[in-house]
């Protein structure tokens, strides 16, 4: 069993590396593809404002993934989801492409569900109606950010058009704060939510316990990953959807709020709170952004965001299988 929970661990890690290094590229790309930071201080903003948002907001959707869409996951289902999500998260990365990291864990766990009703007989212990409504936000989250994004660079237009890019600074640095804050909140549970029992039962500590000490542990390697591994996806997003300059920072950053509110409002309403793409909202910011700039869709790379789509779609399924083929070669050799 220890050996396992190492494992389990070592995985986990392994996960949260790939997080930051995919996902890191979400709340700081506006400021580097705008020129407002560069590469070392958008970092350090991200490394604070993800640890913040995952020590006081993690719990919420770390419960959903850990307890919410299956009620039980043995060690050998947390590694199989989790390694899966890690293997097609990391394959994206190498390629510069901005996946998402929920969609990943997600889809890694709705097939360890699937693994347990159909290779080990159990009854189904998928919650189907958290799933709905995760799949659910799924859509409207970049649709959000994007109808949030629109308002907000009229806005910001409106009261900065005649002042230098200096003064705009100040809120494009708060933005991609909030921005890495929603994200510590909501995504900190992809990498340890499926952990919490299983930590729980061997250390004989309560949830809430090890729930803080394995969101600790995630966010160390979520900034990890962003610094060593982090760059490639950032400049795909930073500098290859749209053009980016001072004005539009702040608006292709209102992924954070549109990402706070899912984090937040489910939870308060449902219990669960809703783990969302943050990656599908940043993308939508940006899109967003773009349109309301230069008023026509000729400012998008249409094609590169209709492959970052593509890769949407079939994150899913590929994340449900990889957790199924894992799990069944677990299950053998244990």
């Amino acid at each position: 069993m220890l050996s396992l929970v190492v494992a389990g661990l070592a995985i986990s890690a392994a996960m949260a590396f790939s997080m930051g290094a995919n996902d890191m590229a979400n709340s700081i790309s506006p400021l580097i593809g705008s020129g407002v930071a560069r590469f070392r201080e958008a970092l350090v903003l991200f490394s604070v404002a993800v640890f913040i948002g995952a020590m006081v907001q993690g719990f919420m959707v770390i419960k959903t993934l850990g307890k919410g869409i299956v009620s039980e996951i043995d060690i050998a289902g947390a590694i199989s989801a989790t390694l899966a999500a890690f293997t097609w998260i990391m394959l994206a990365t190498v390629k510069g492409i901005p996946i998402s990291t929920t969609h990943s864990i997600t889809g890694g766990v709705i097939g360890i569900g699937i693994a347990y009703m159909f290779l080990c007989g159990r009854p189904c212990n998928l919650n189907l109606s958290i799933v709905s409504k995760i799949v659910l936000s799924w859509v409207t989250s970049p649709l959000c950010a994007m109808a949030l994004a629109i308002p907000l660079y009229i806005l910001t237009e409106k009261v900065f058009r005649h002042s230098n890019d200096r003064r705009v600074i100040p809120g494009a640095l708060a933005i991609a704060f909030l921005a890495a804050y929603s994200f510590g909140a909501n995504d900190v549970a992809n990498a340890v939510g499926v952990y919490i029992s299983v930590t729980s039962k061997f250390l004989g500590m309560p949830d809430a316990d090890v729930m803080r000490l394995l969101t600790a542990f995630a966010v160390l390697f979520i900034c990890l990953g962003g610094a060593v591994a982090g760059k490639k996806v950032v400049e795909t997003l930073a500098y290859r959807v749209t053009r980016l300059d001072v004005l539009t920072s702040i608006a292709a950053n209102a992924d954070g709020i549109a990402v706070w509110l899912y984090t937040t409002i489910p939870y308060l309403l449902f219990g669960y709170g809703m783990p969302i793409s943050t990656t599908y909202a940043a993308v939508g910011a940006i899109i967003g952004a773009g349109i309301a700039k230069y008023r026509s869709l000729k400012a998008l790379n249409v094609k590169l965001v209709l492959f970052i789509m593509f890769a949407w779609v079939i994150t899913l399924p590929v994340t449900a299988l990889l957790a199924i083929t894992i799990y069944t070669l677990l299950s053998h050799v244990l």
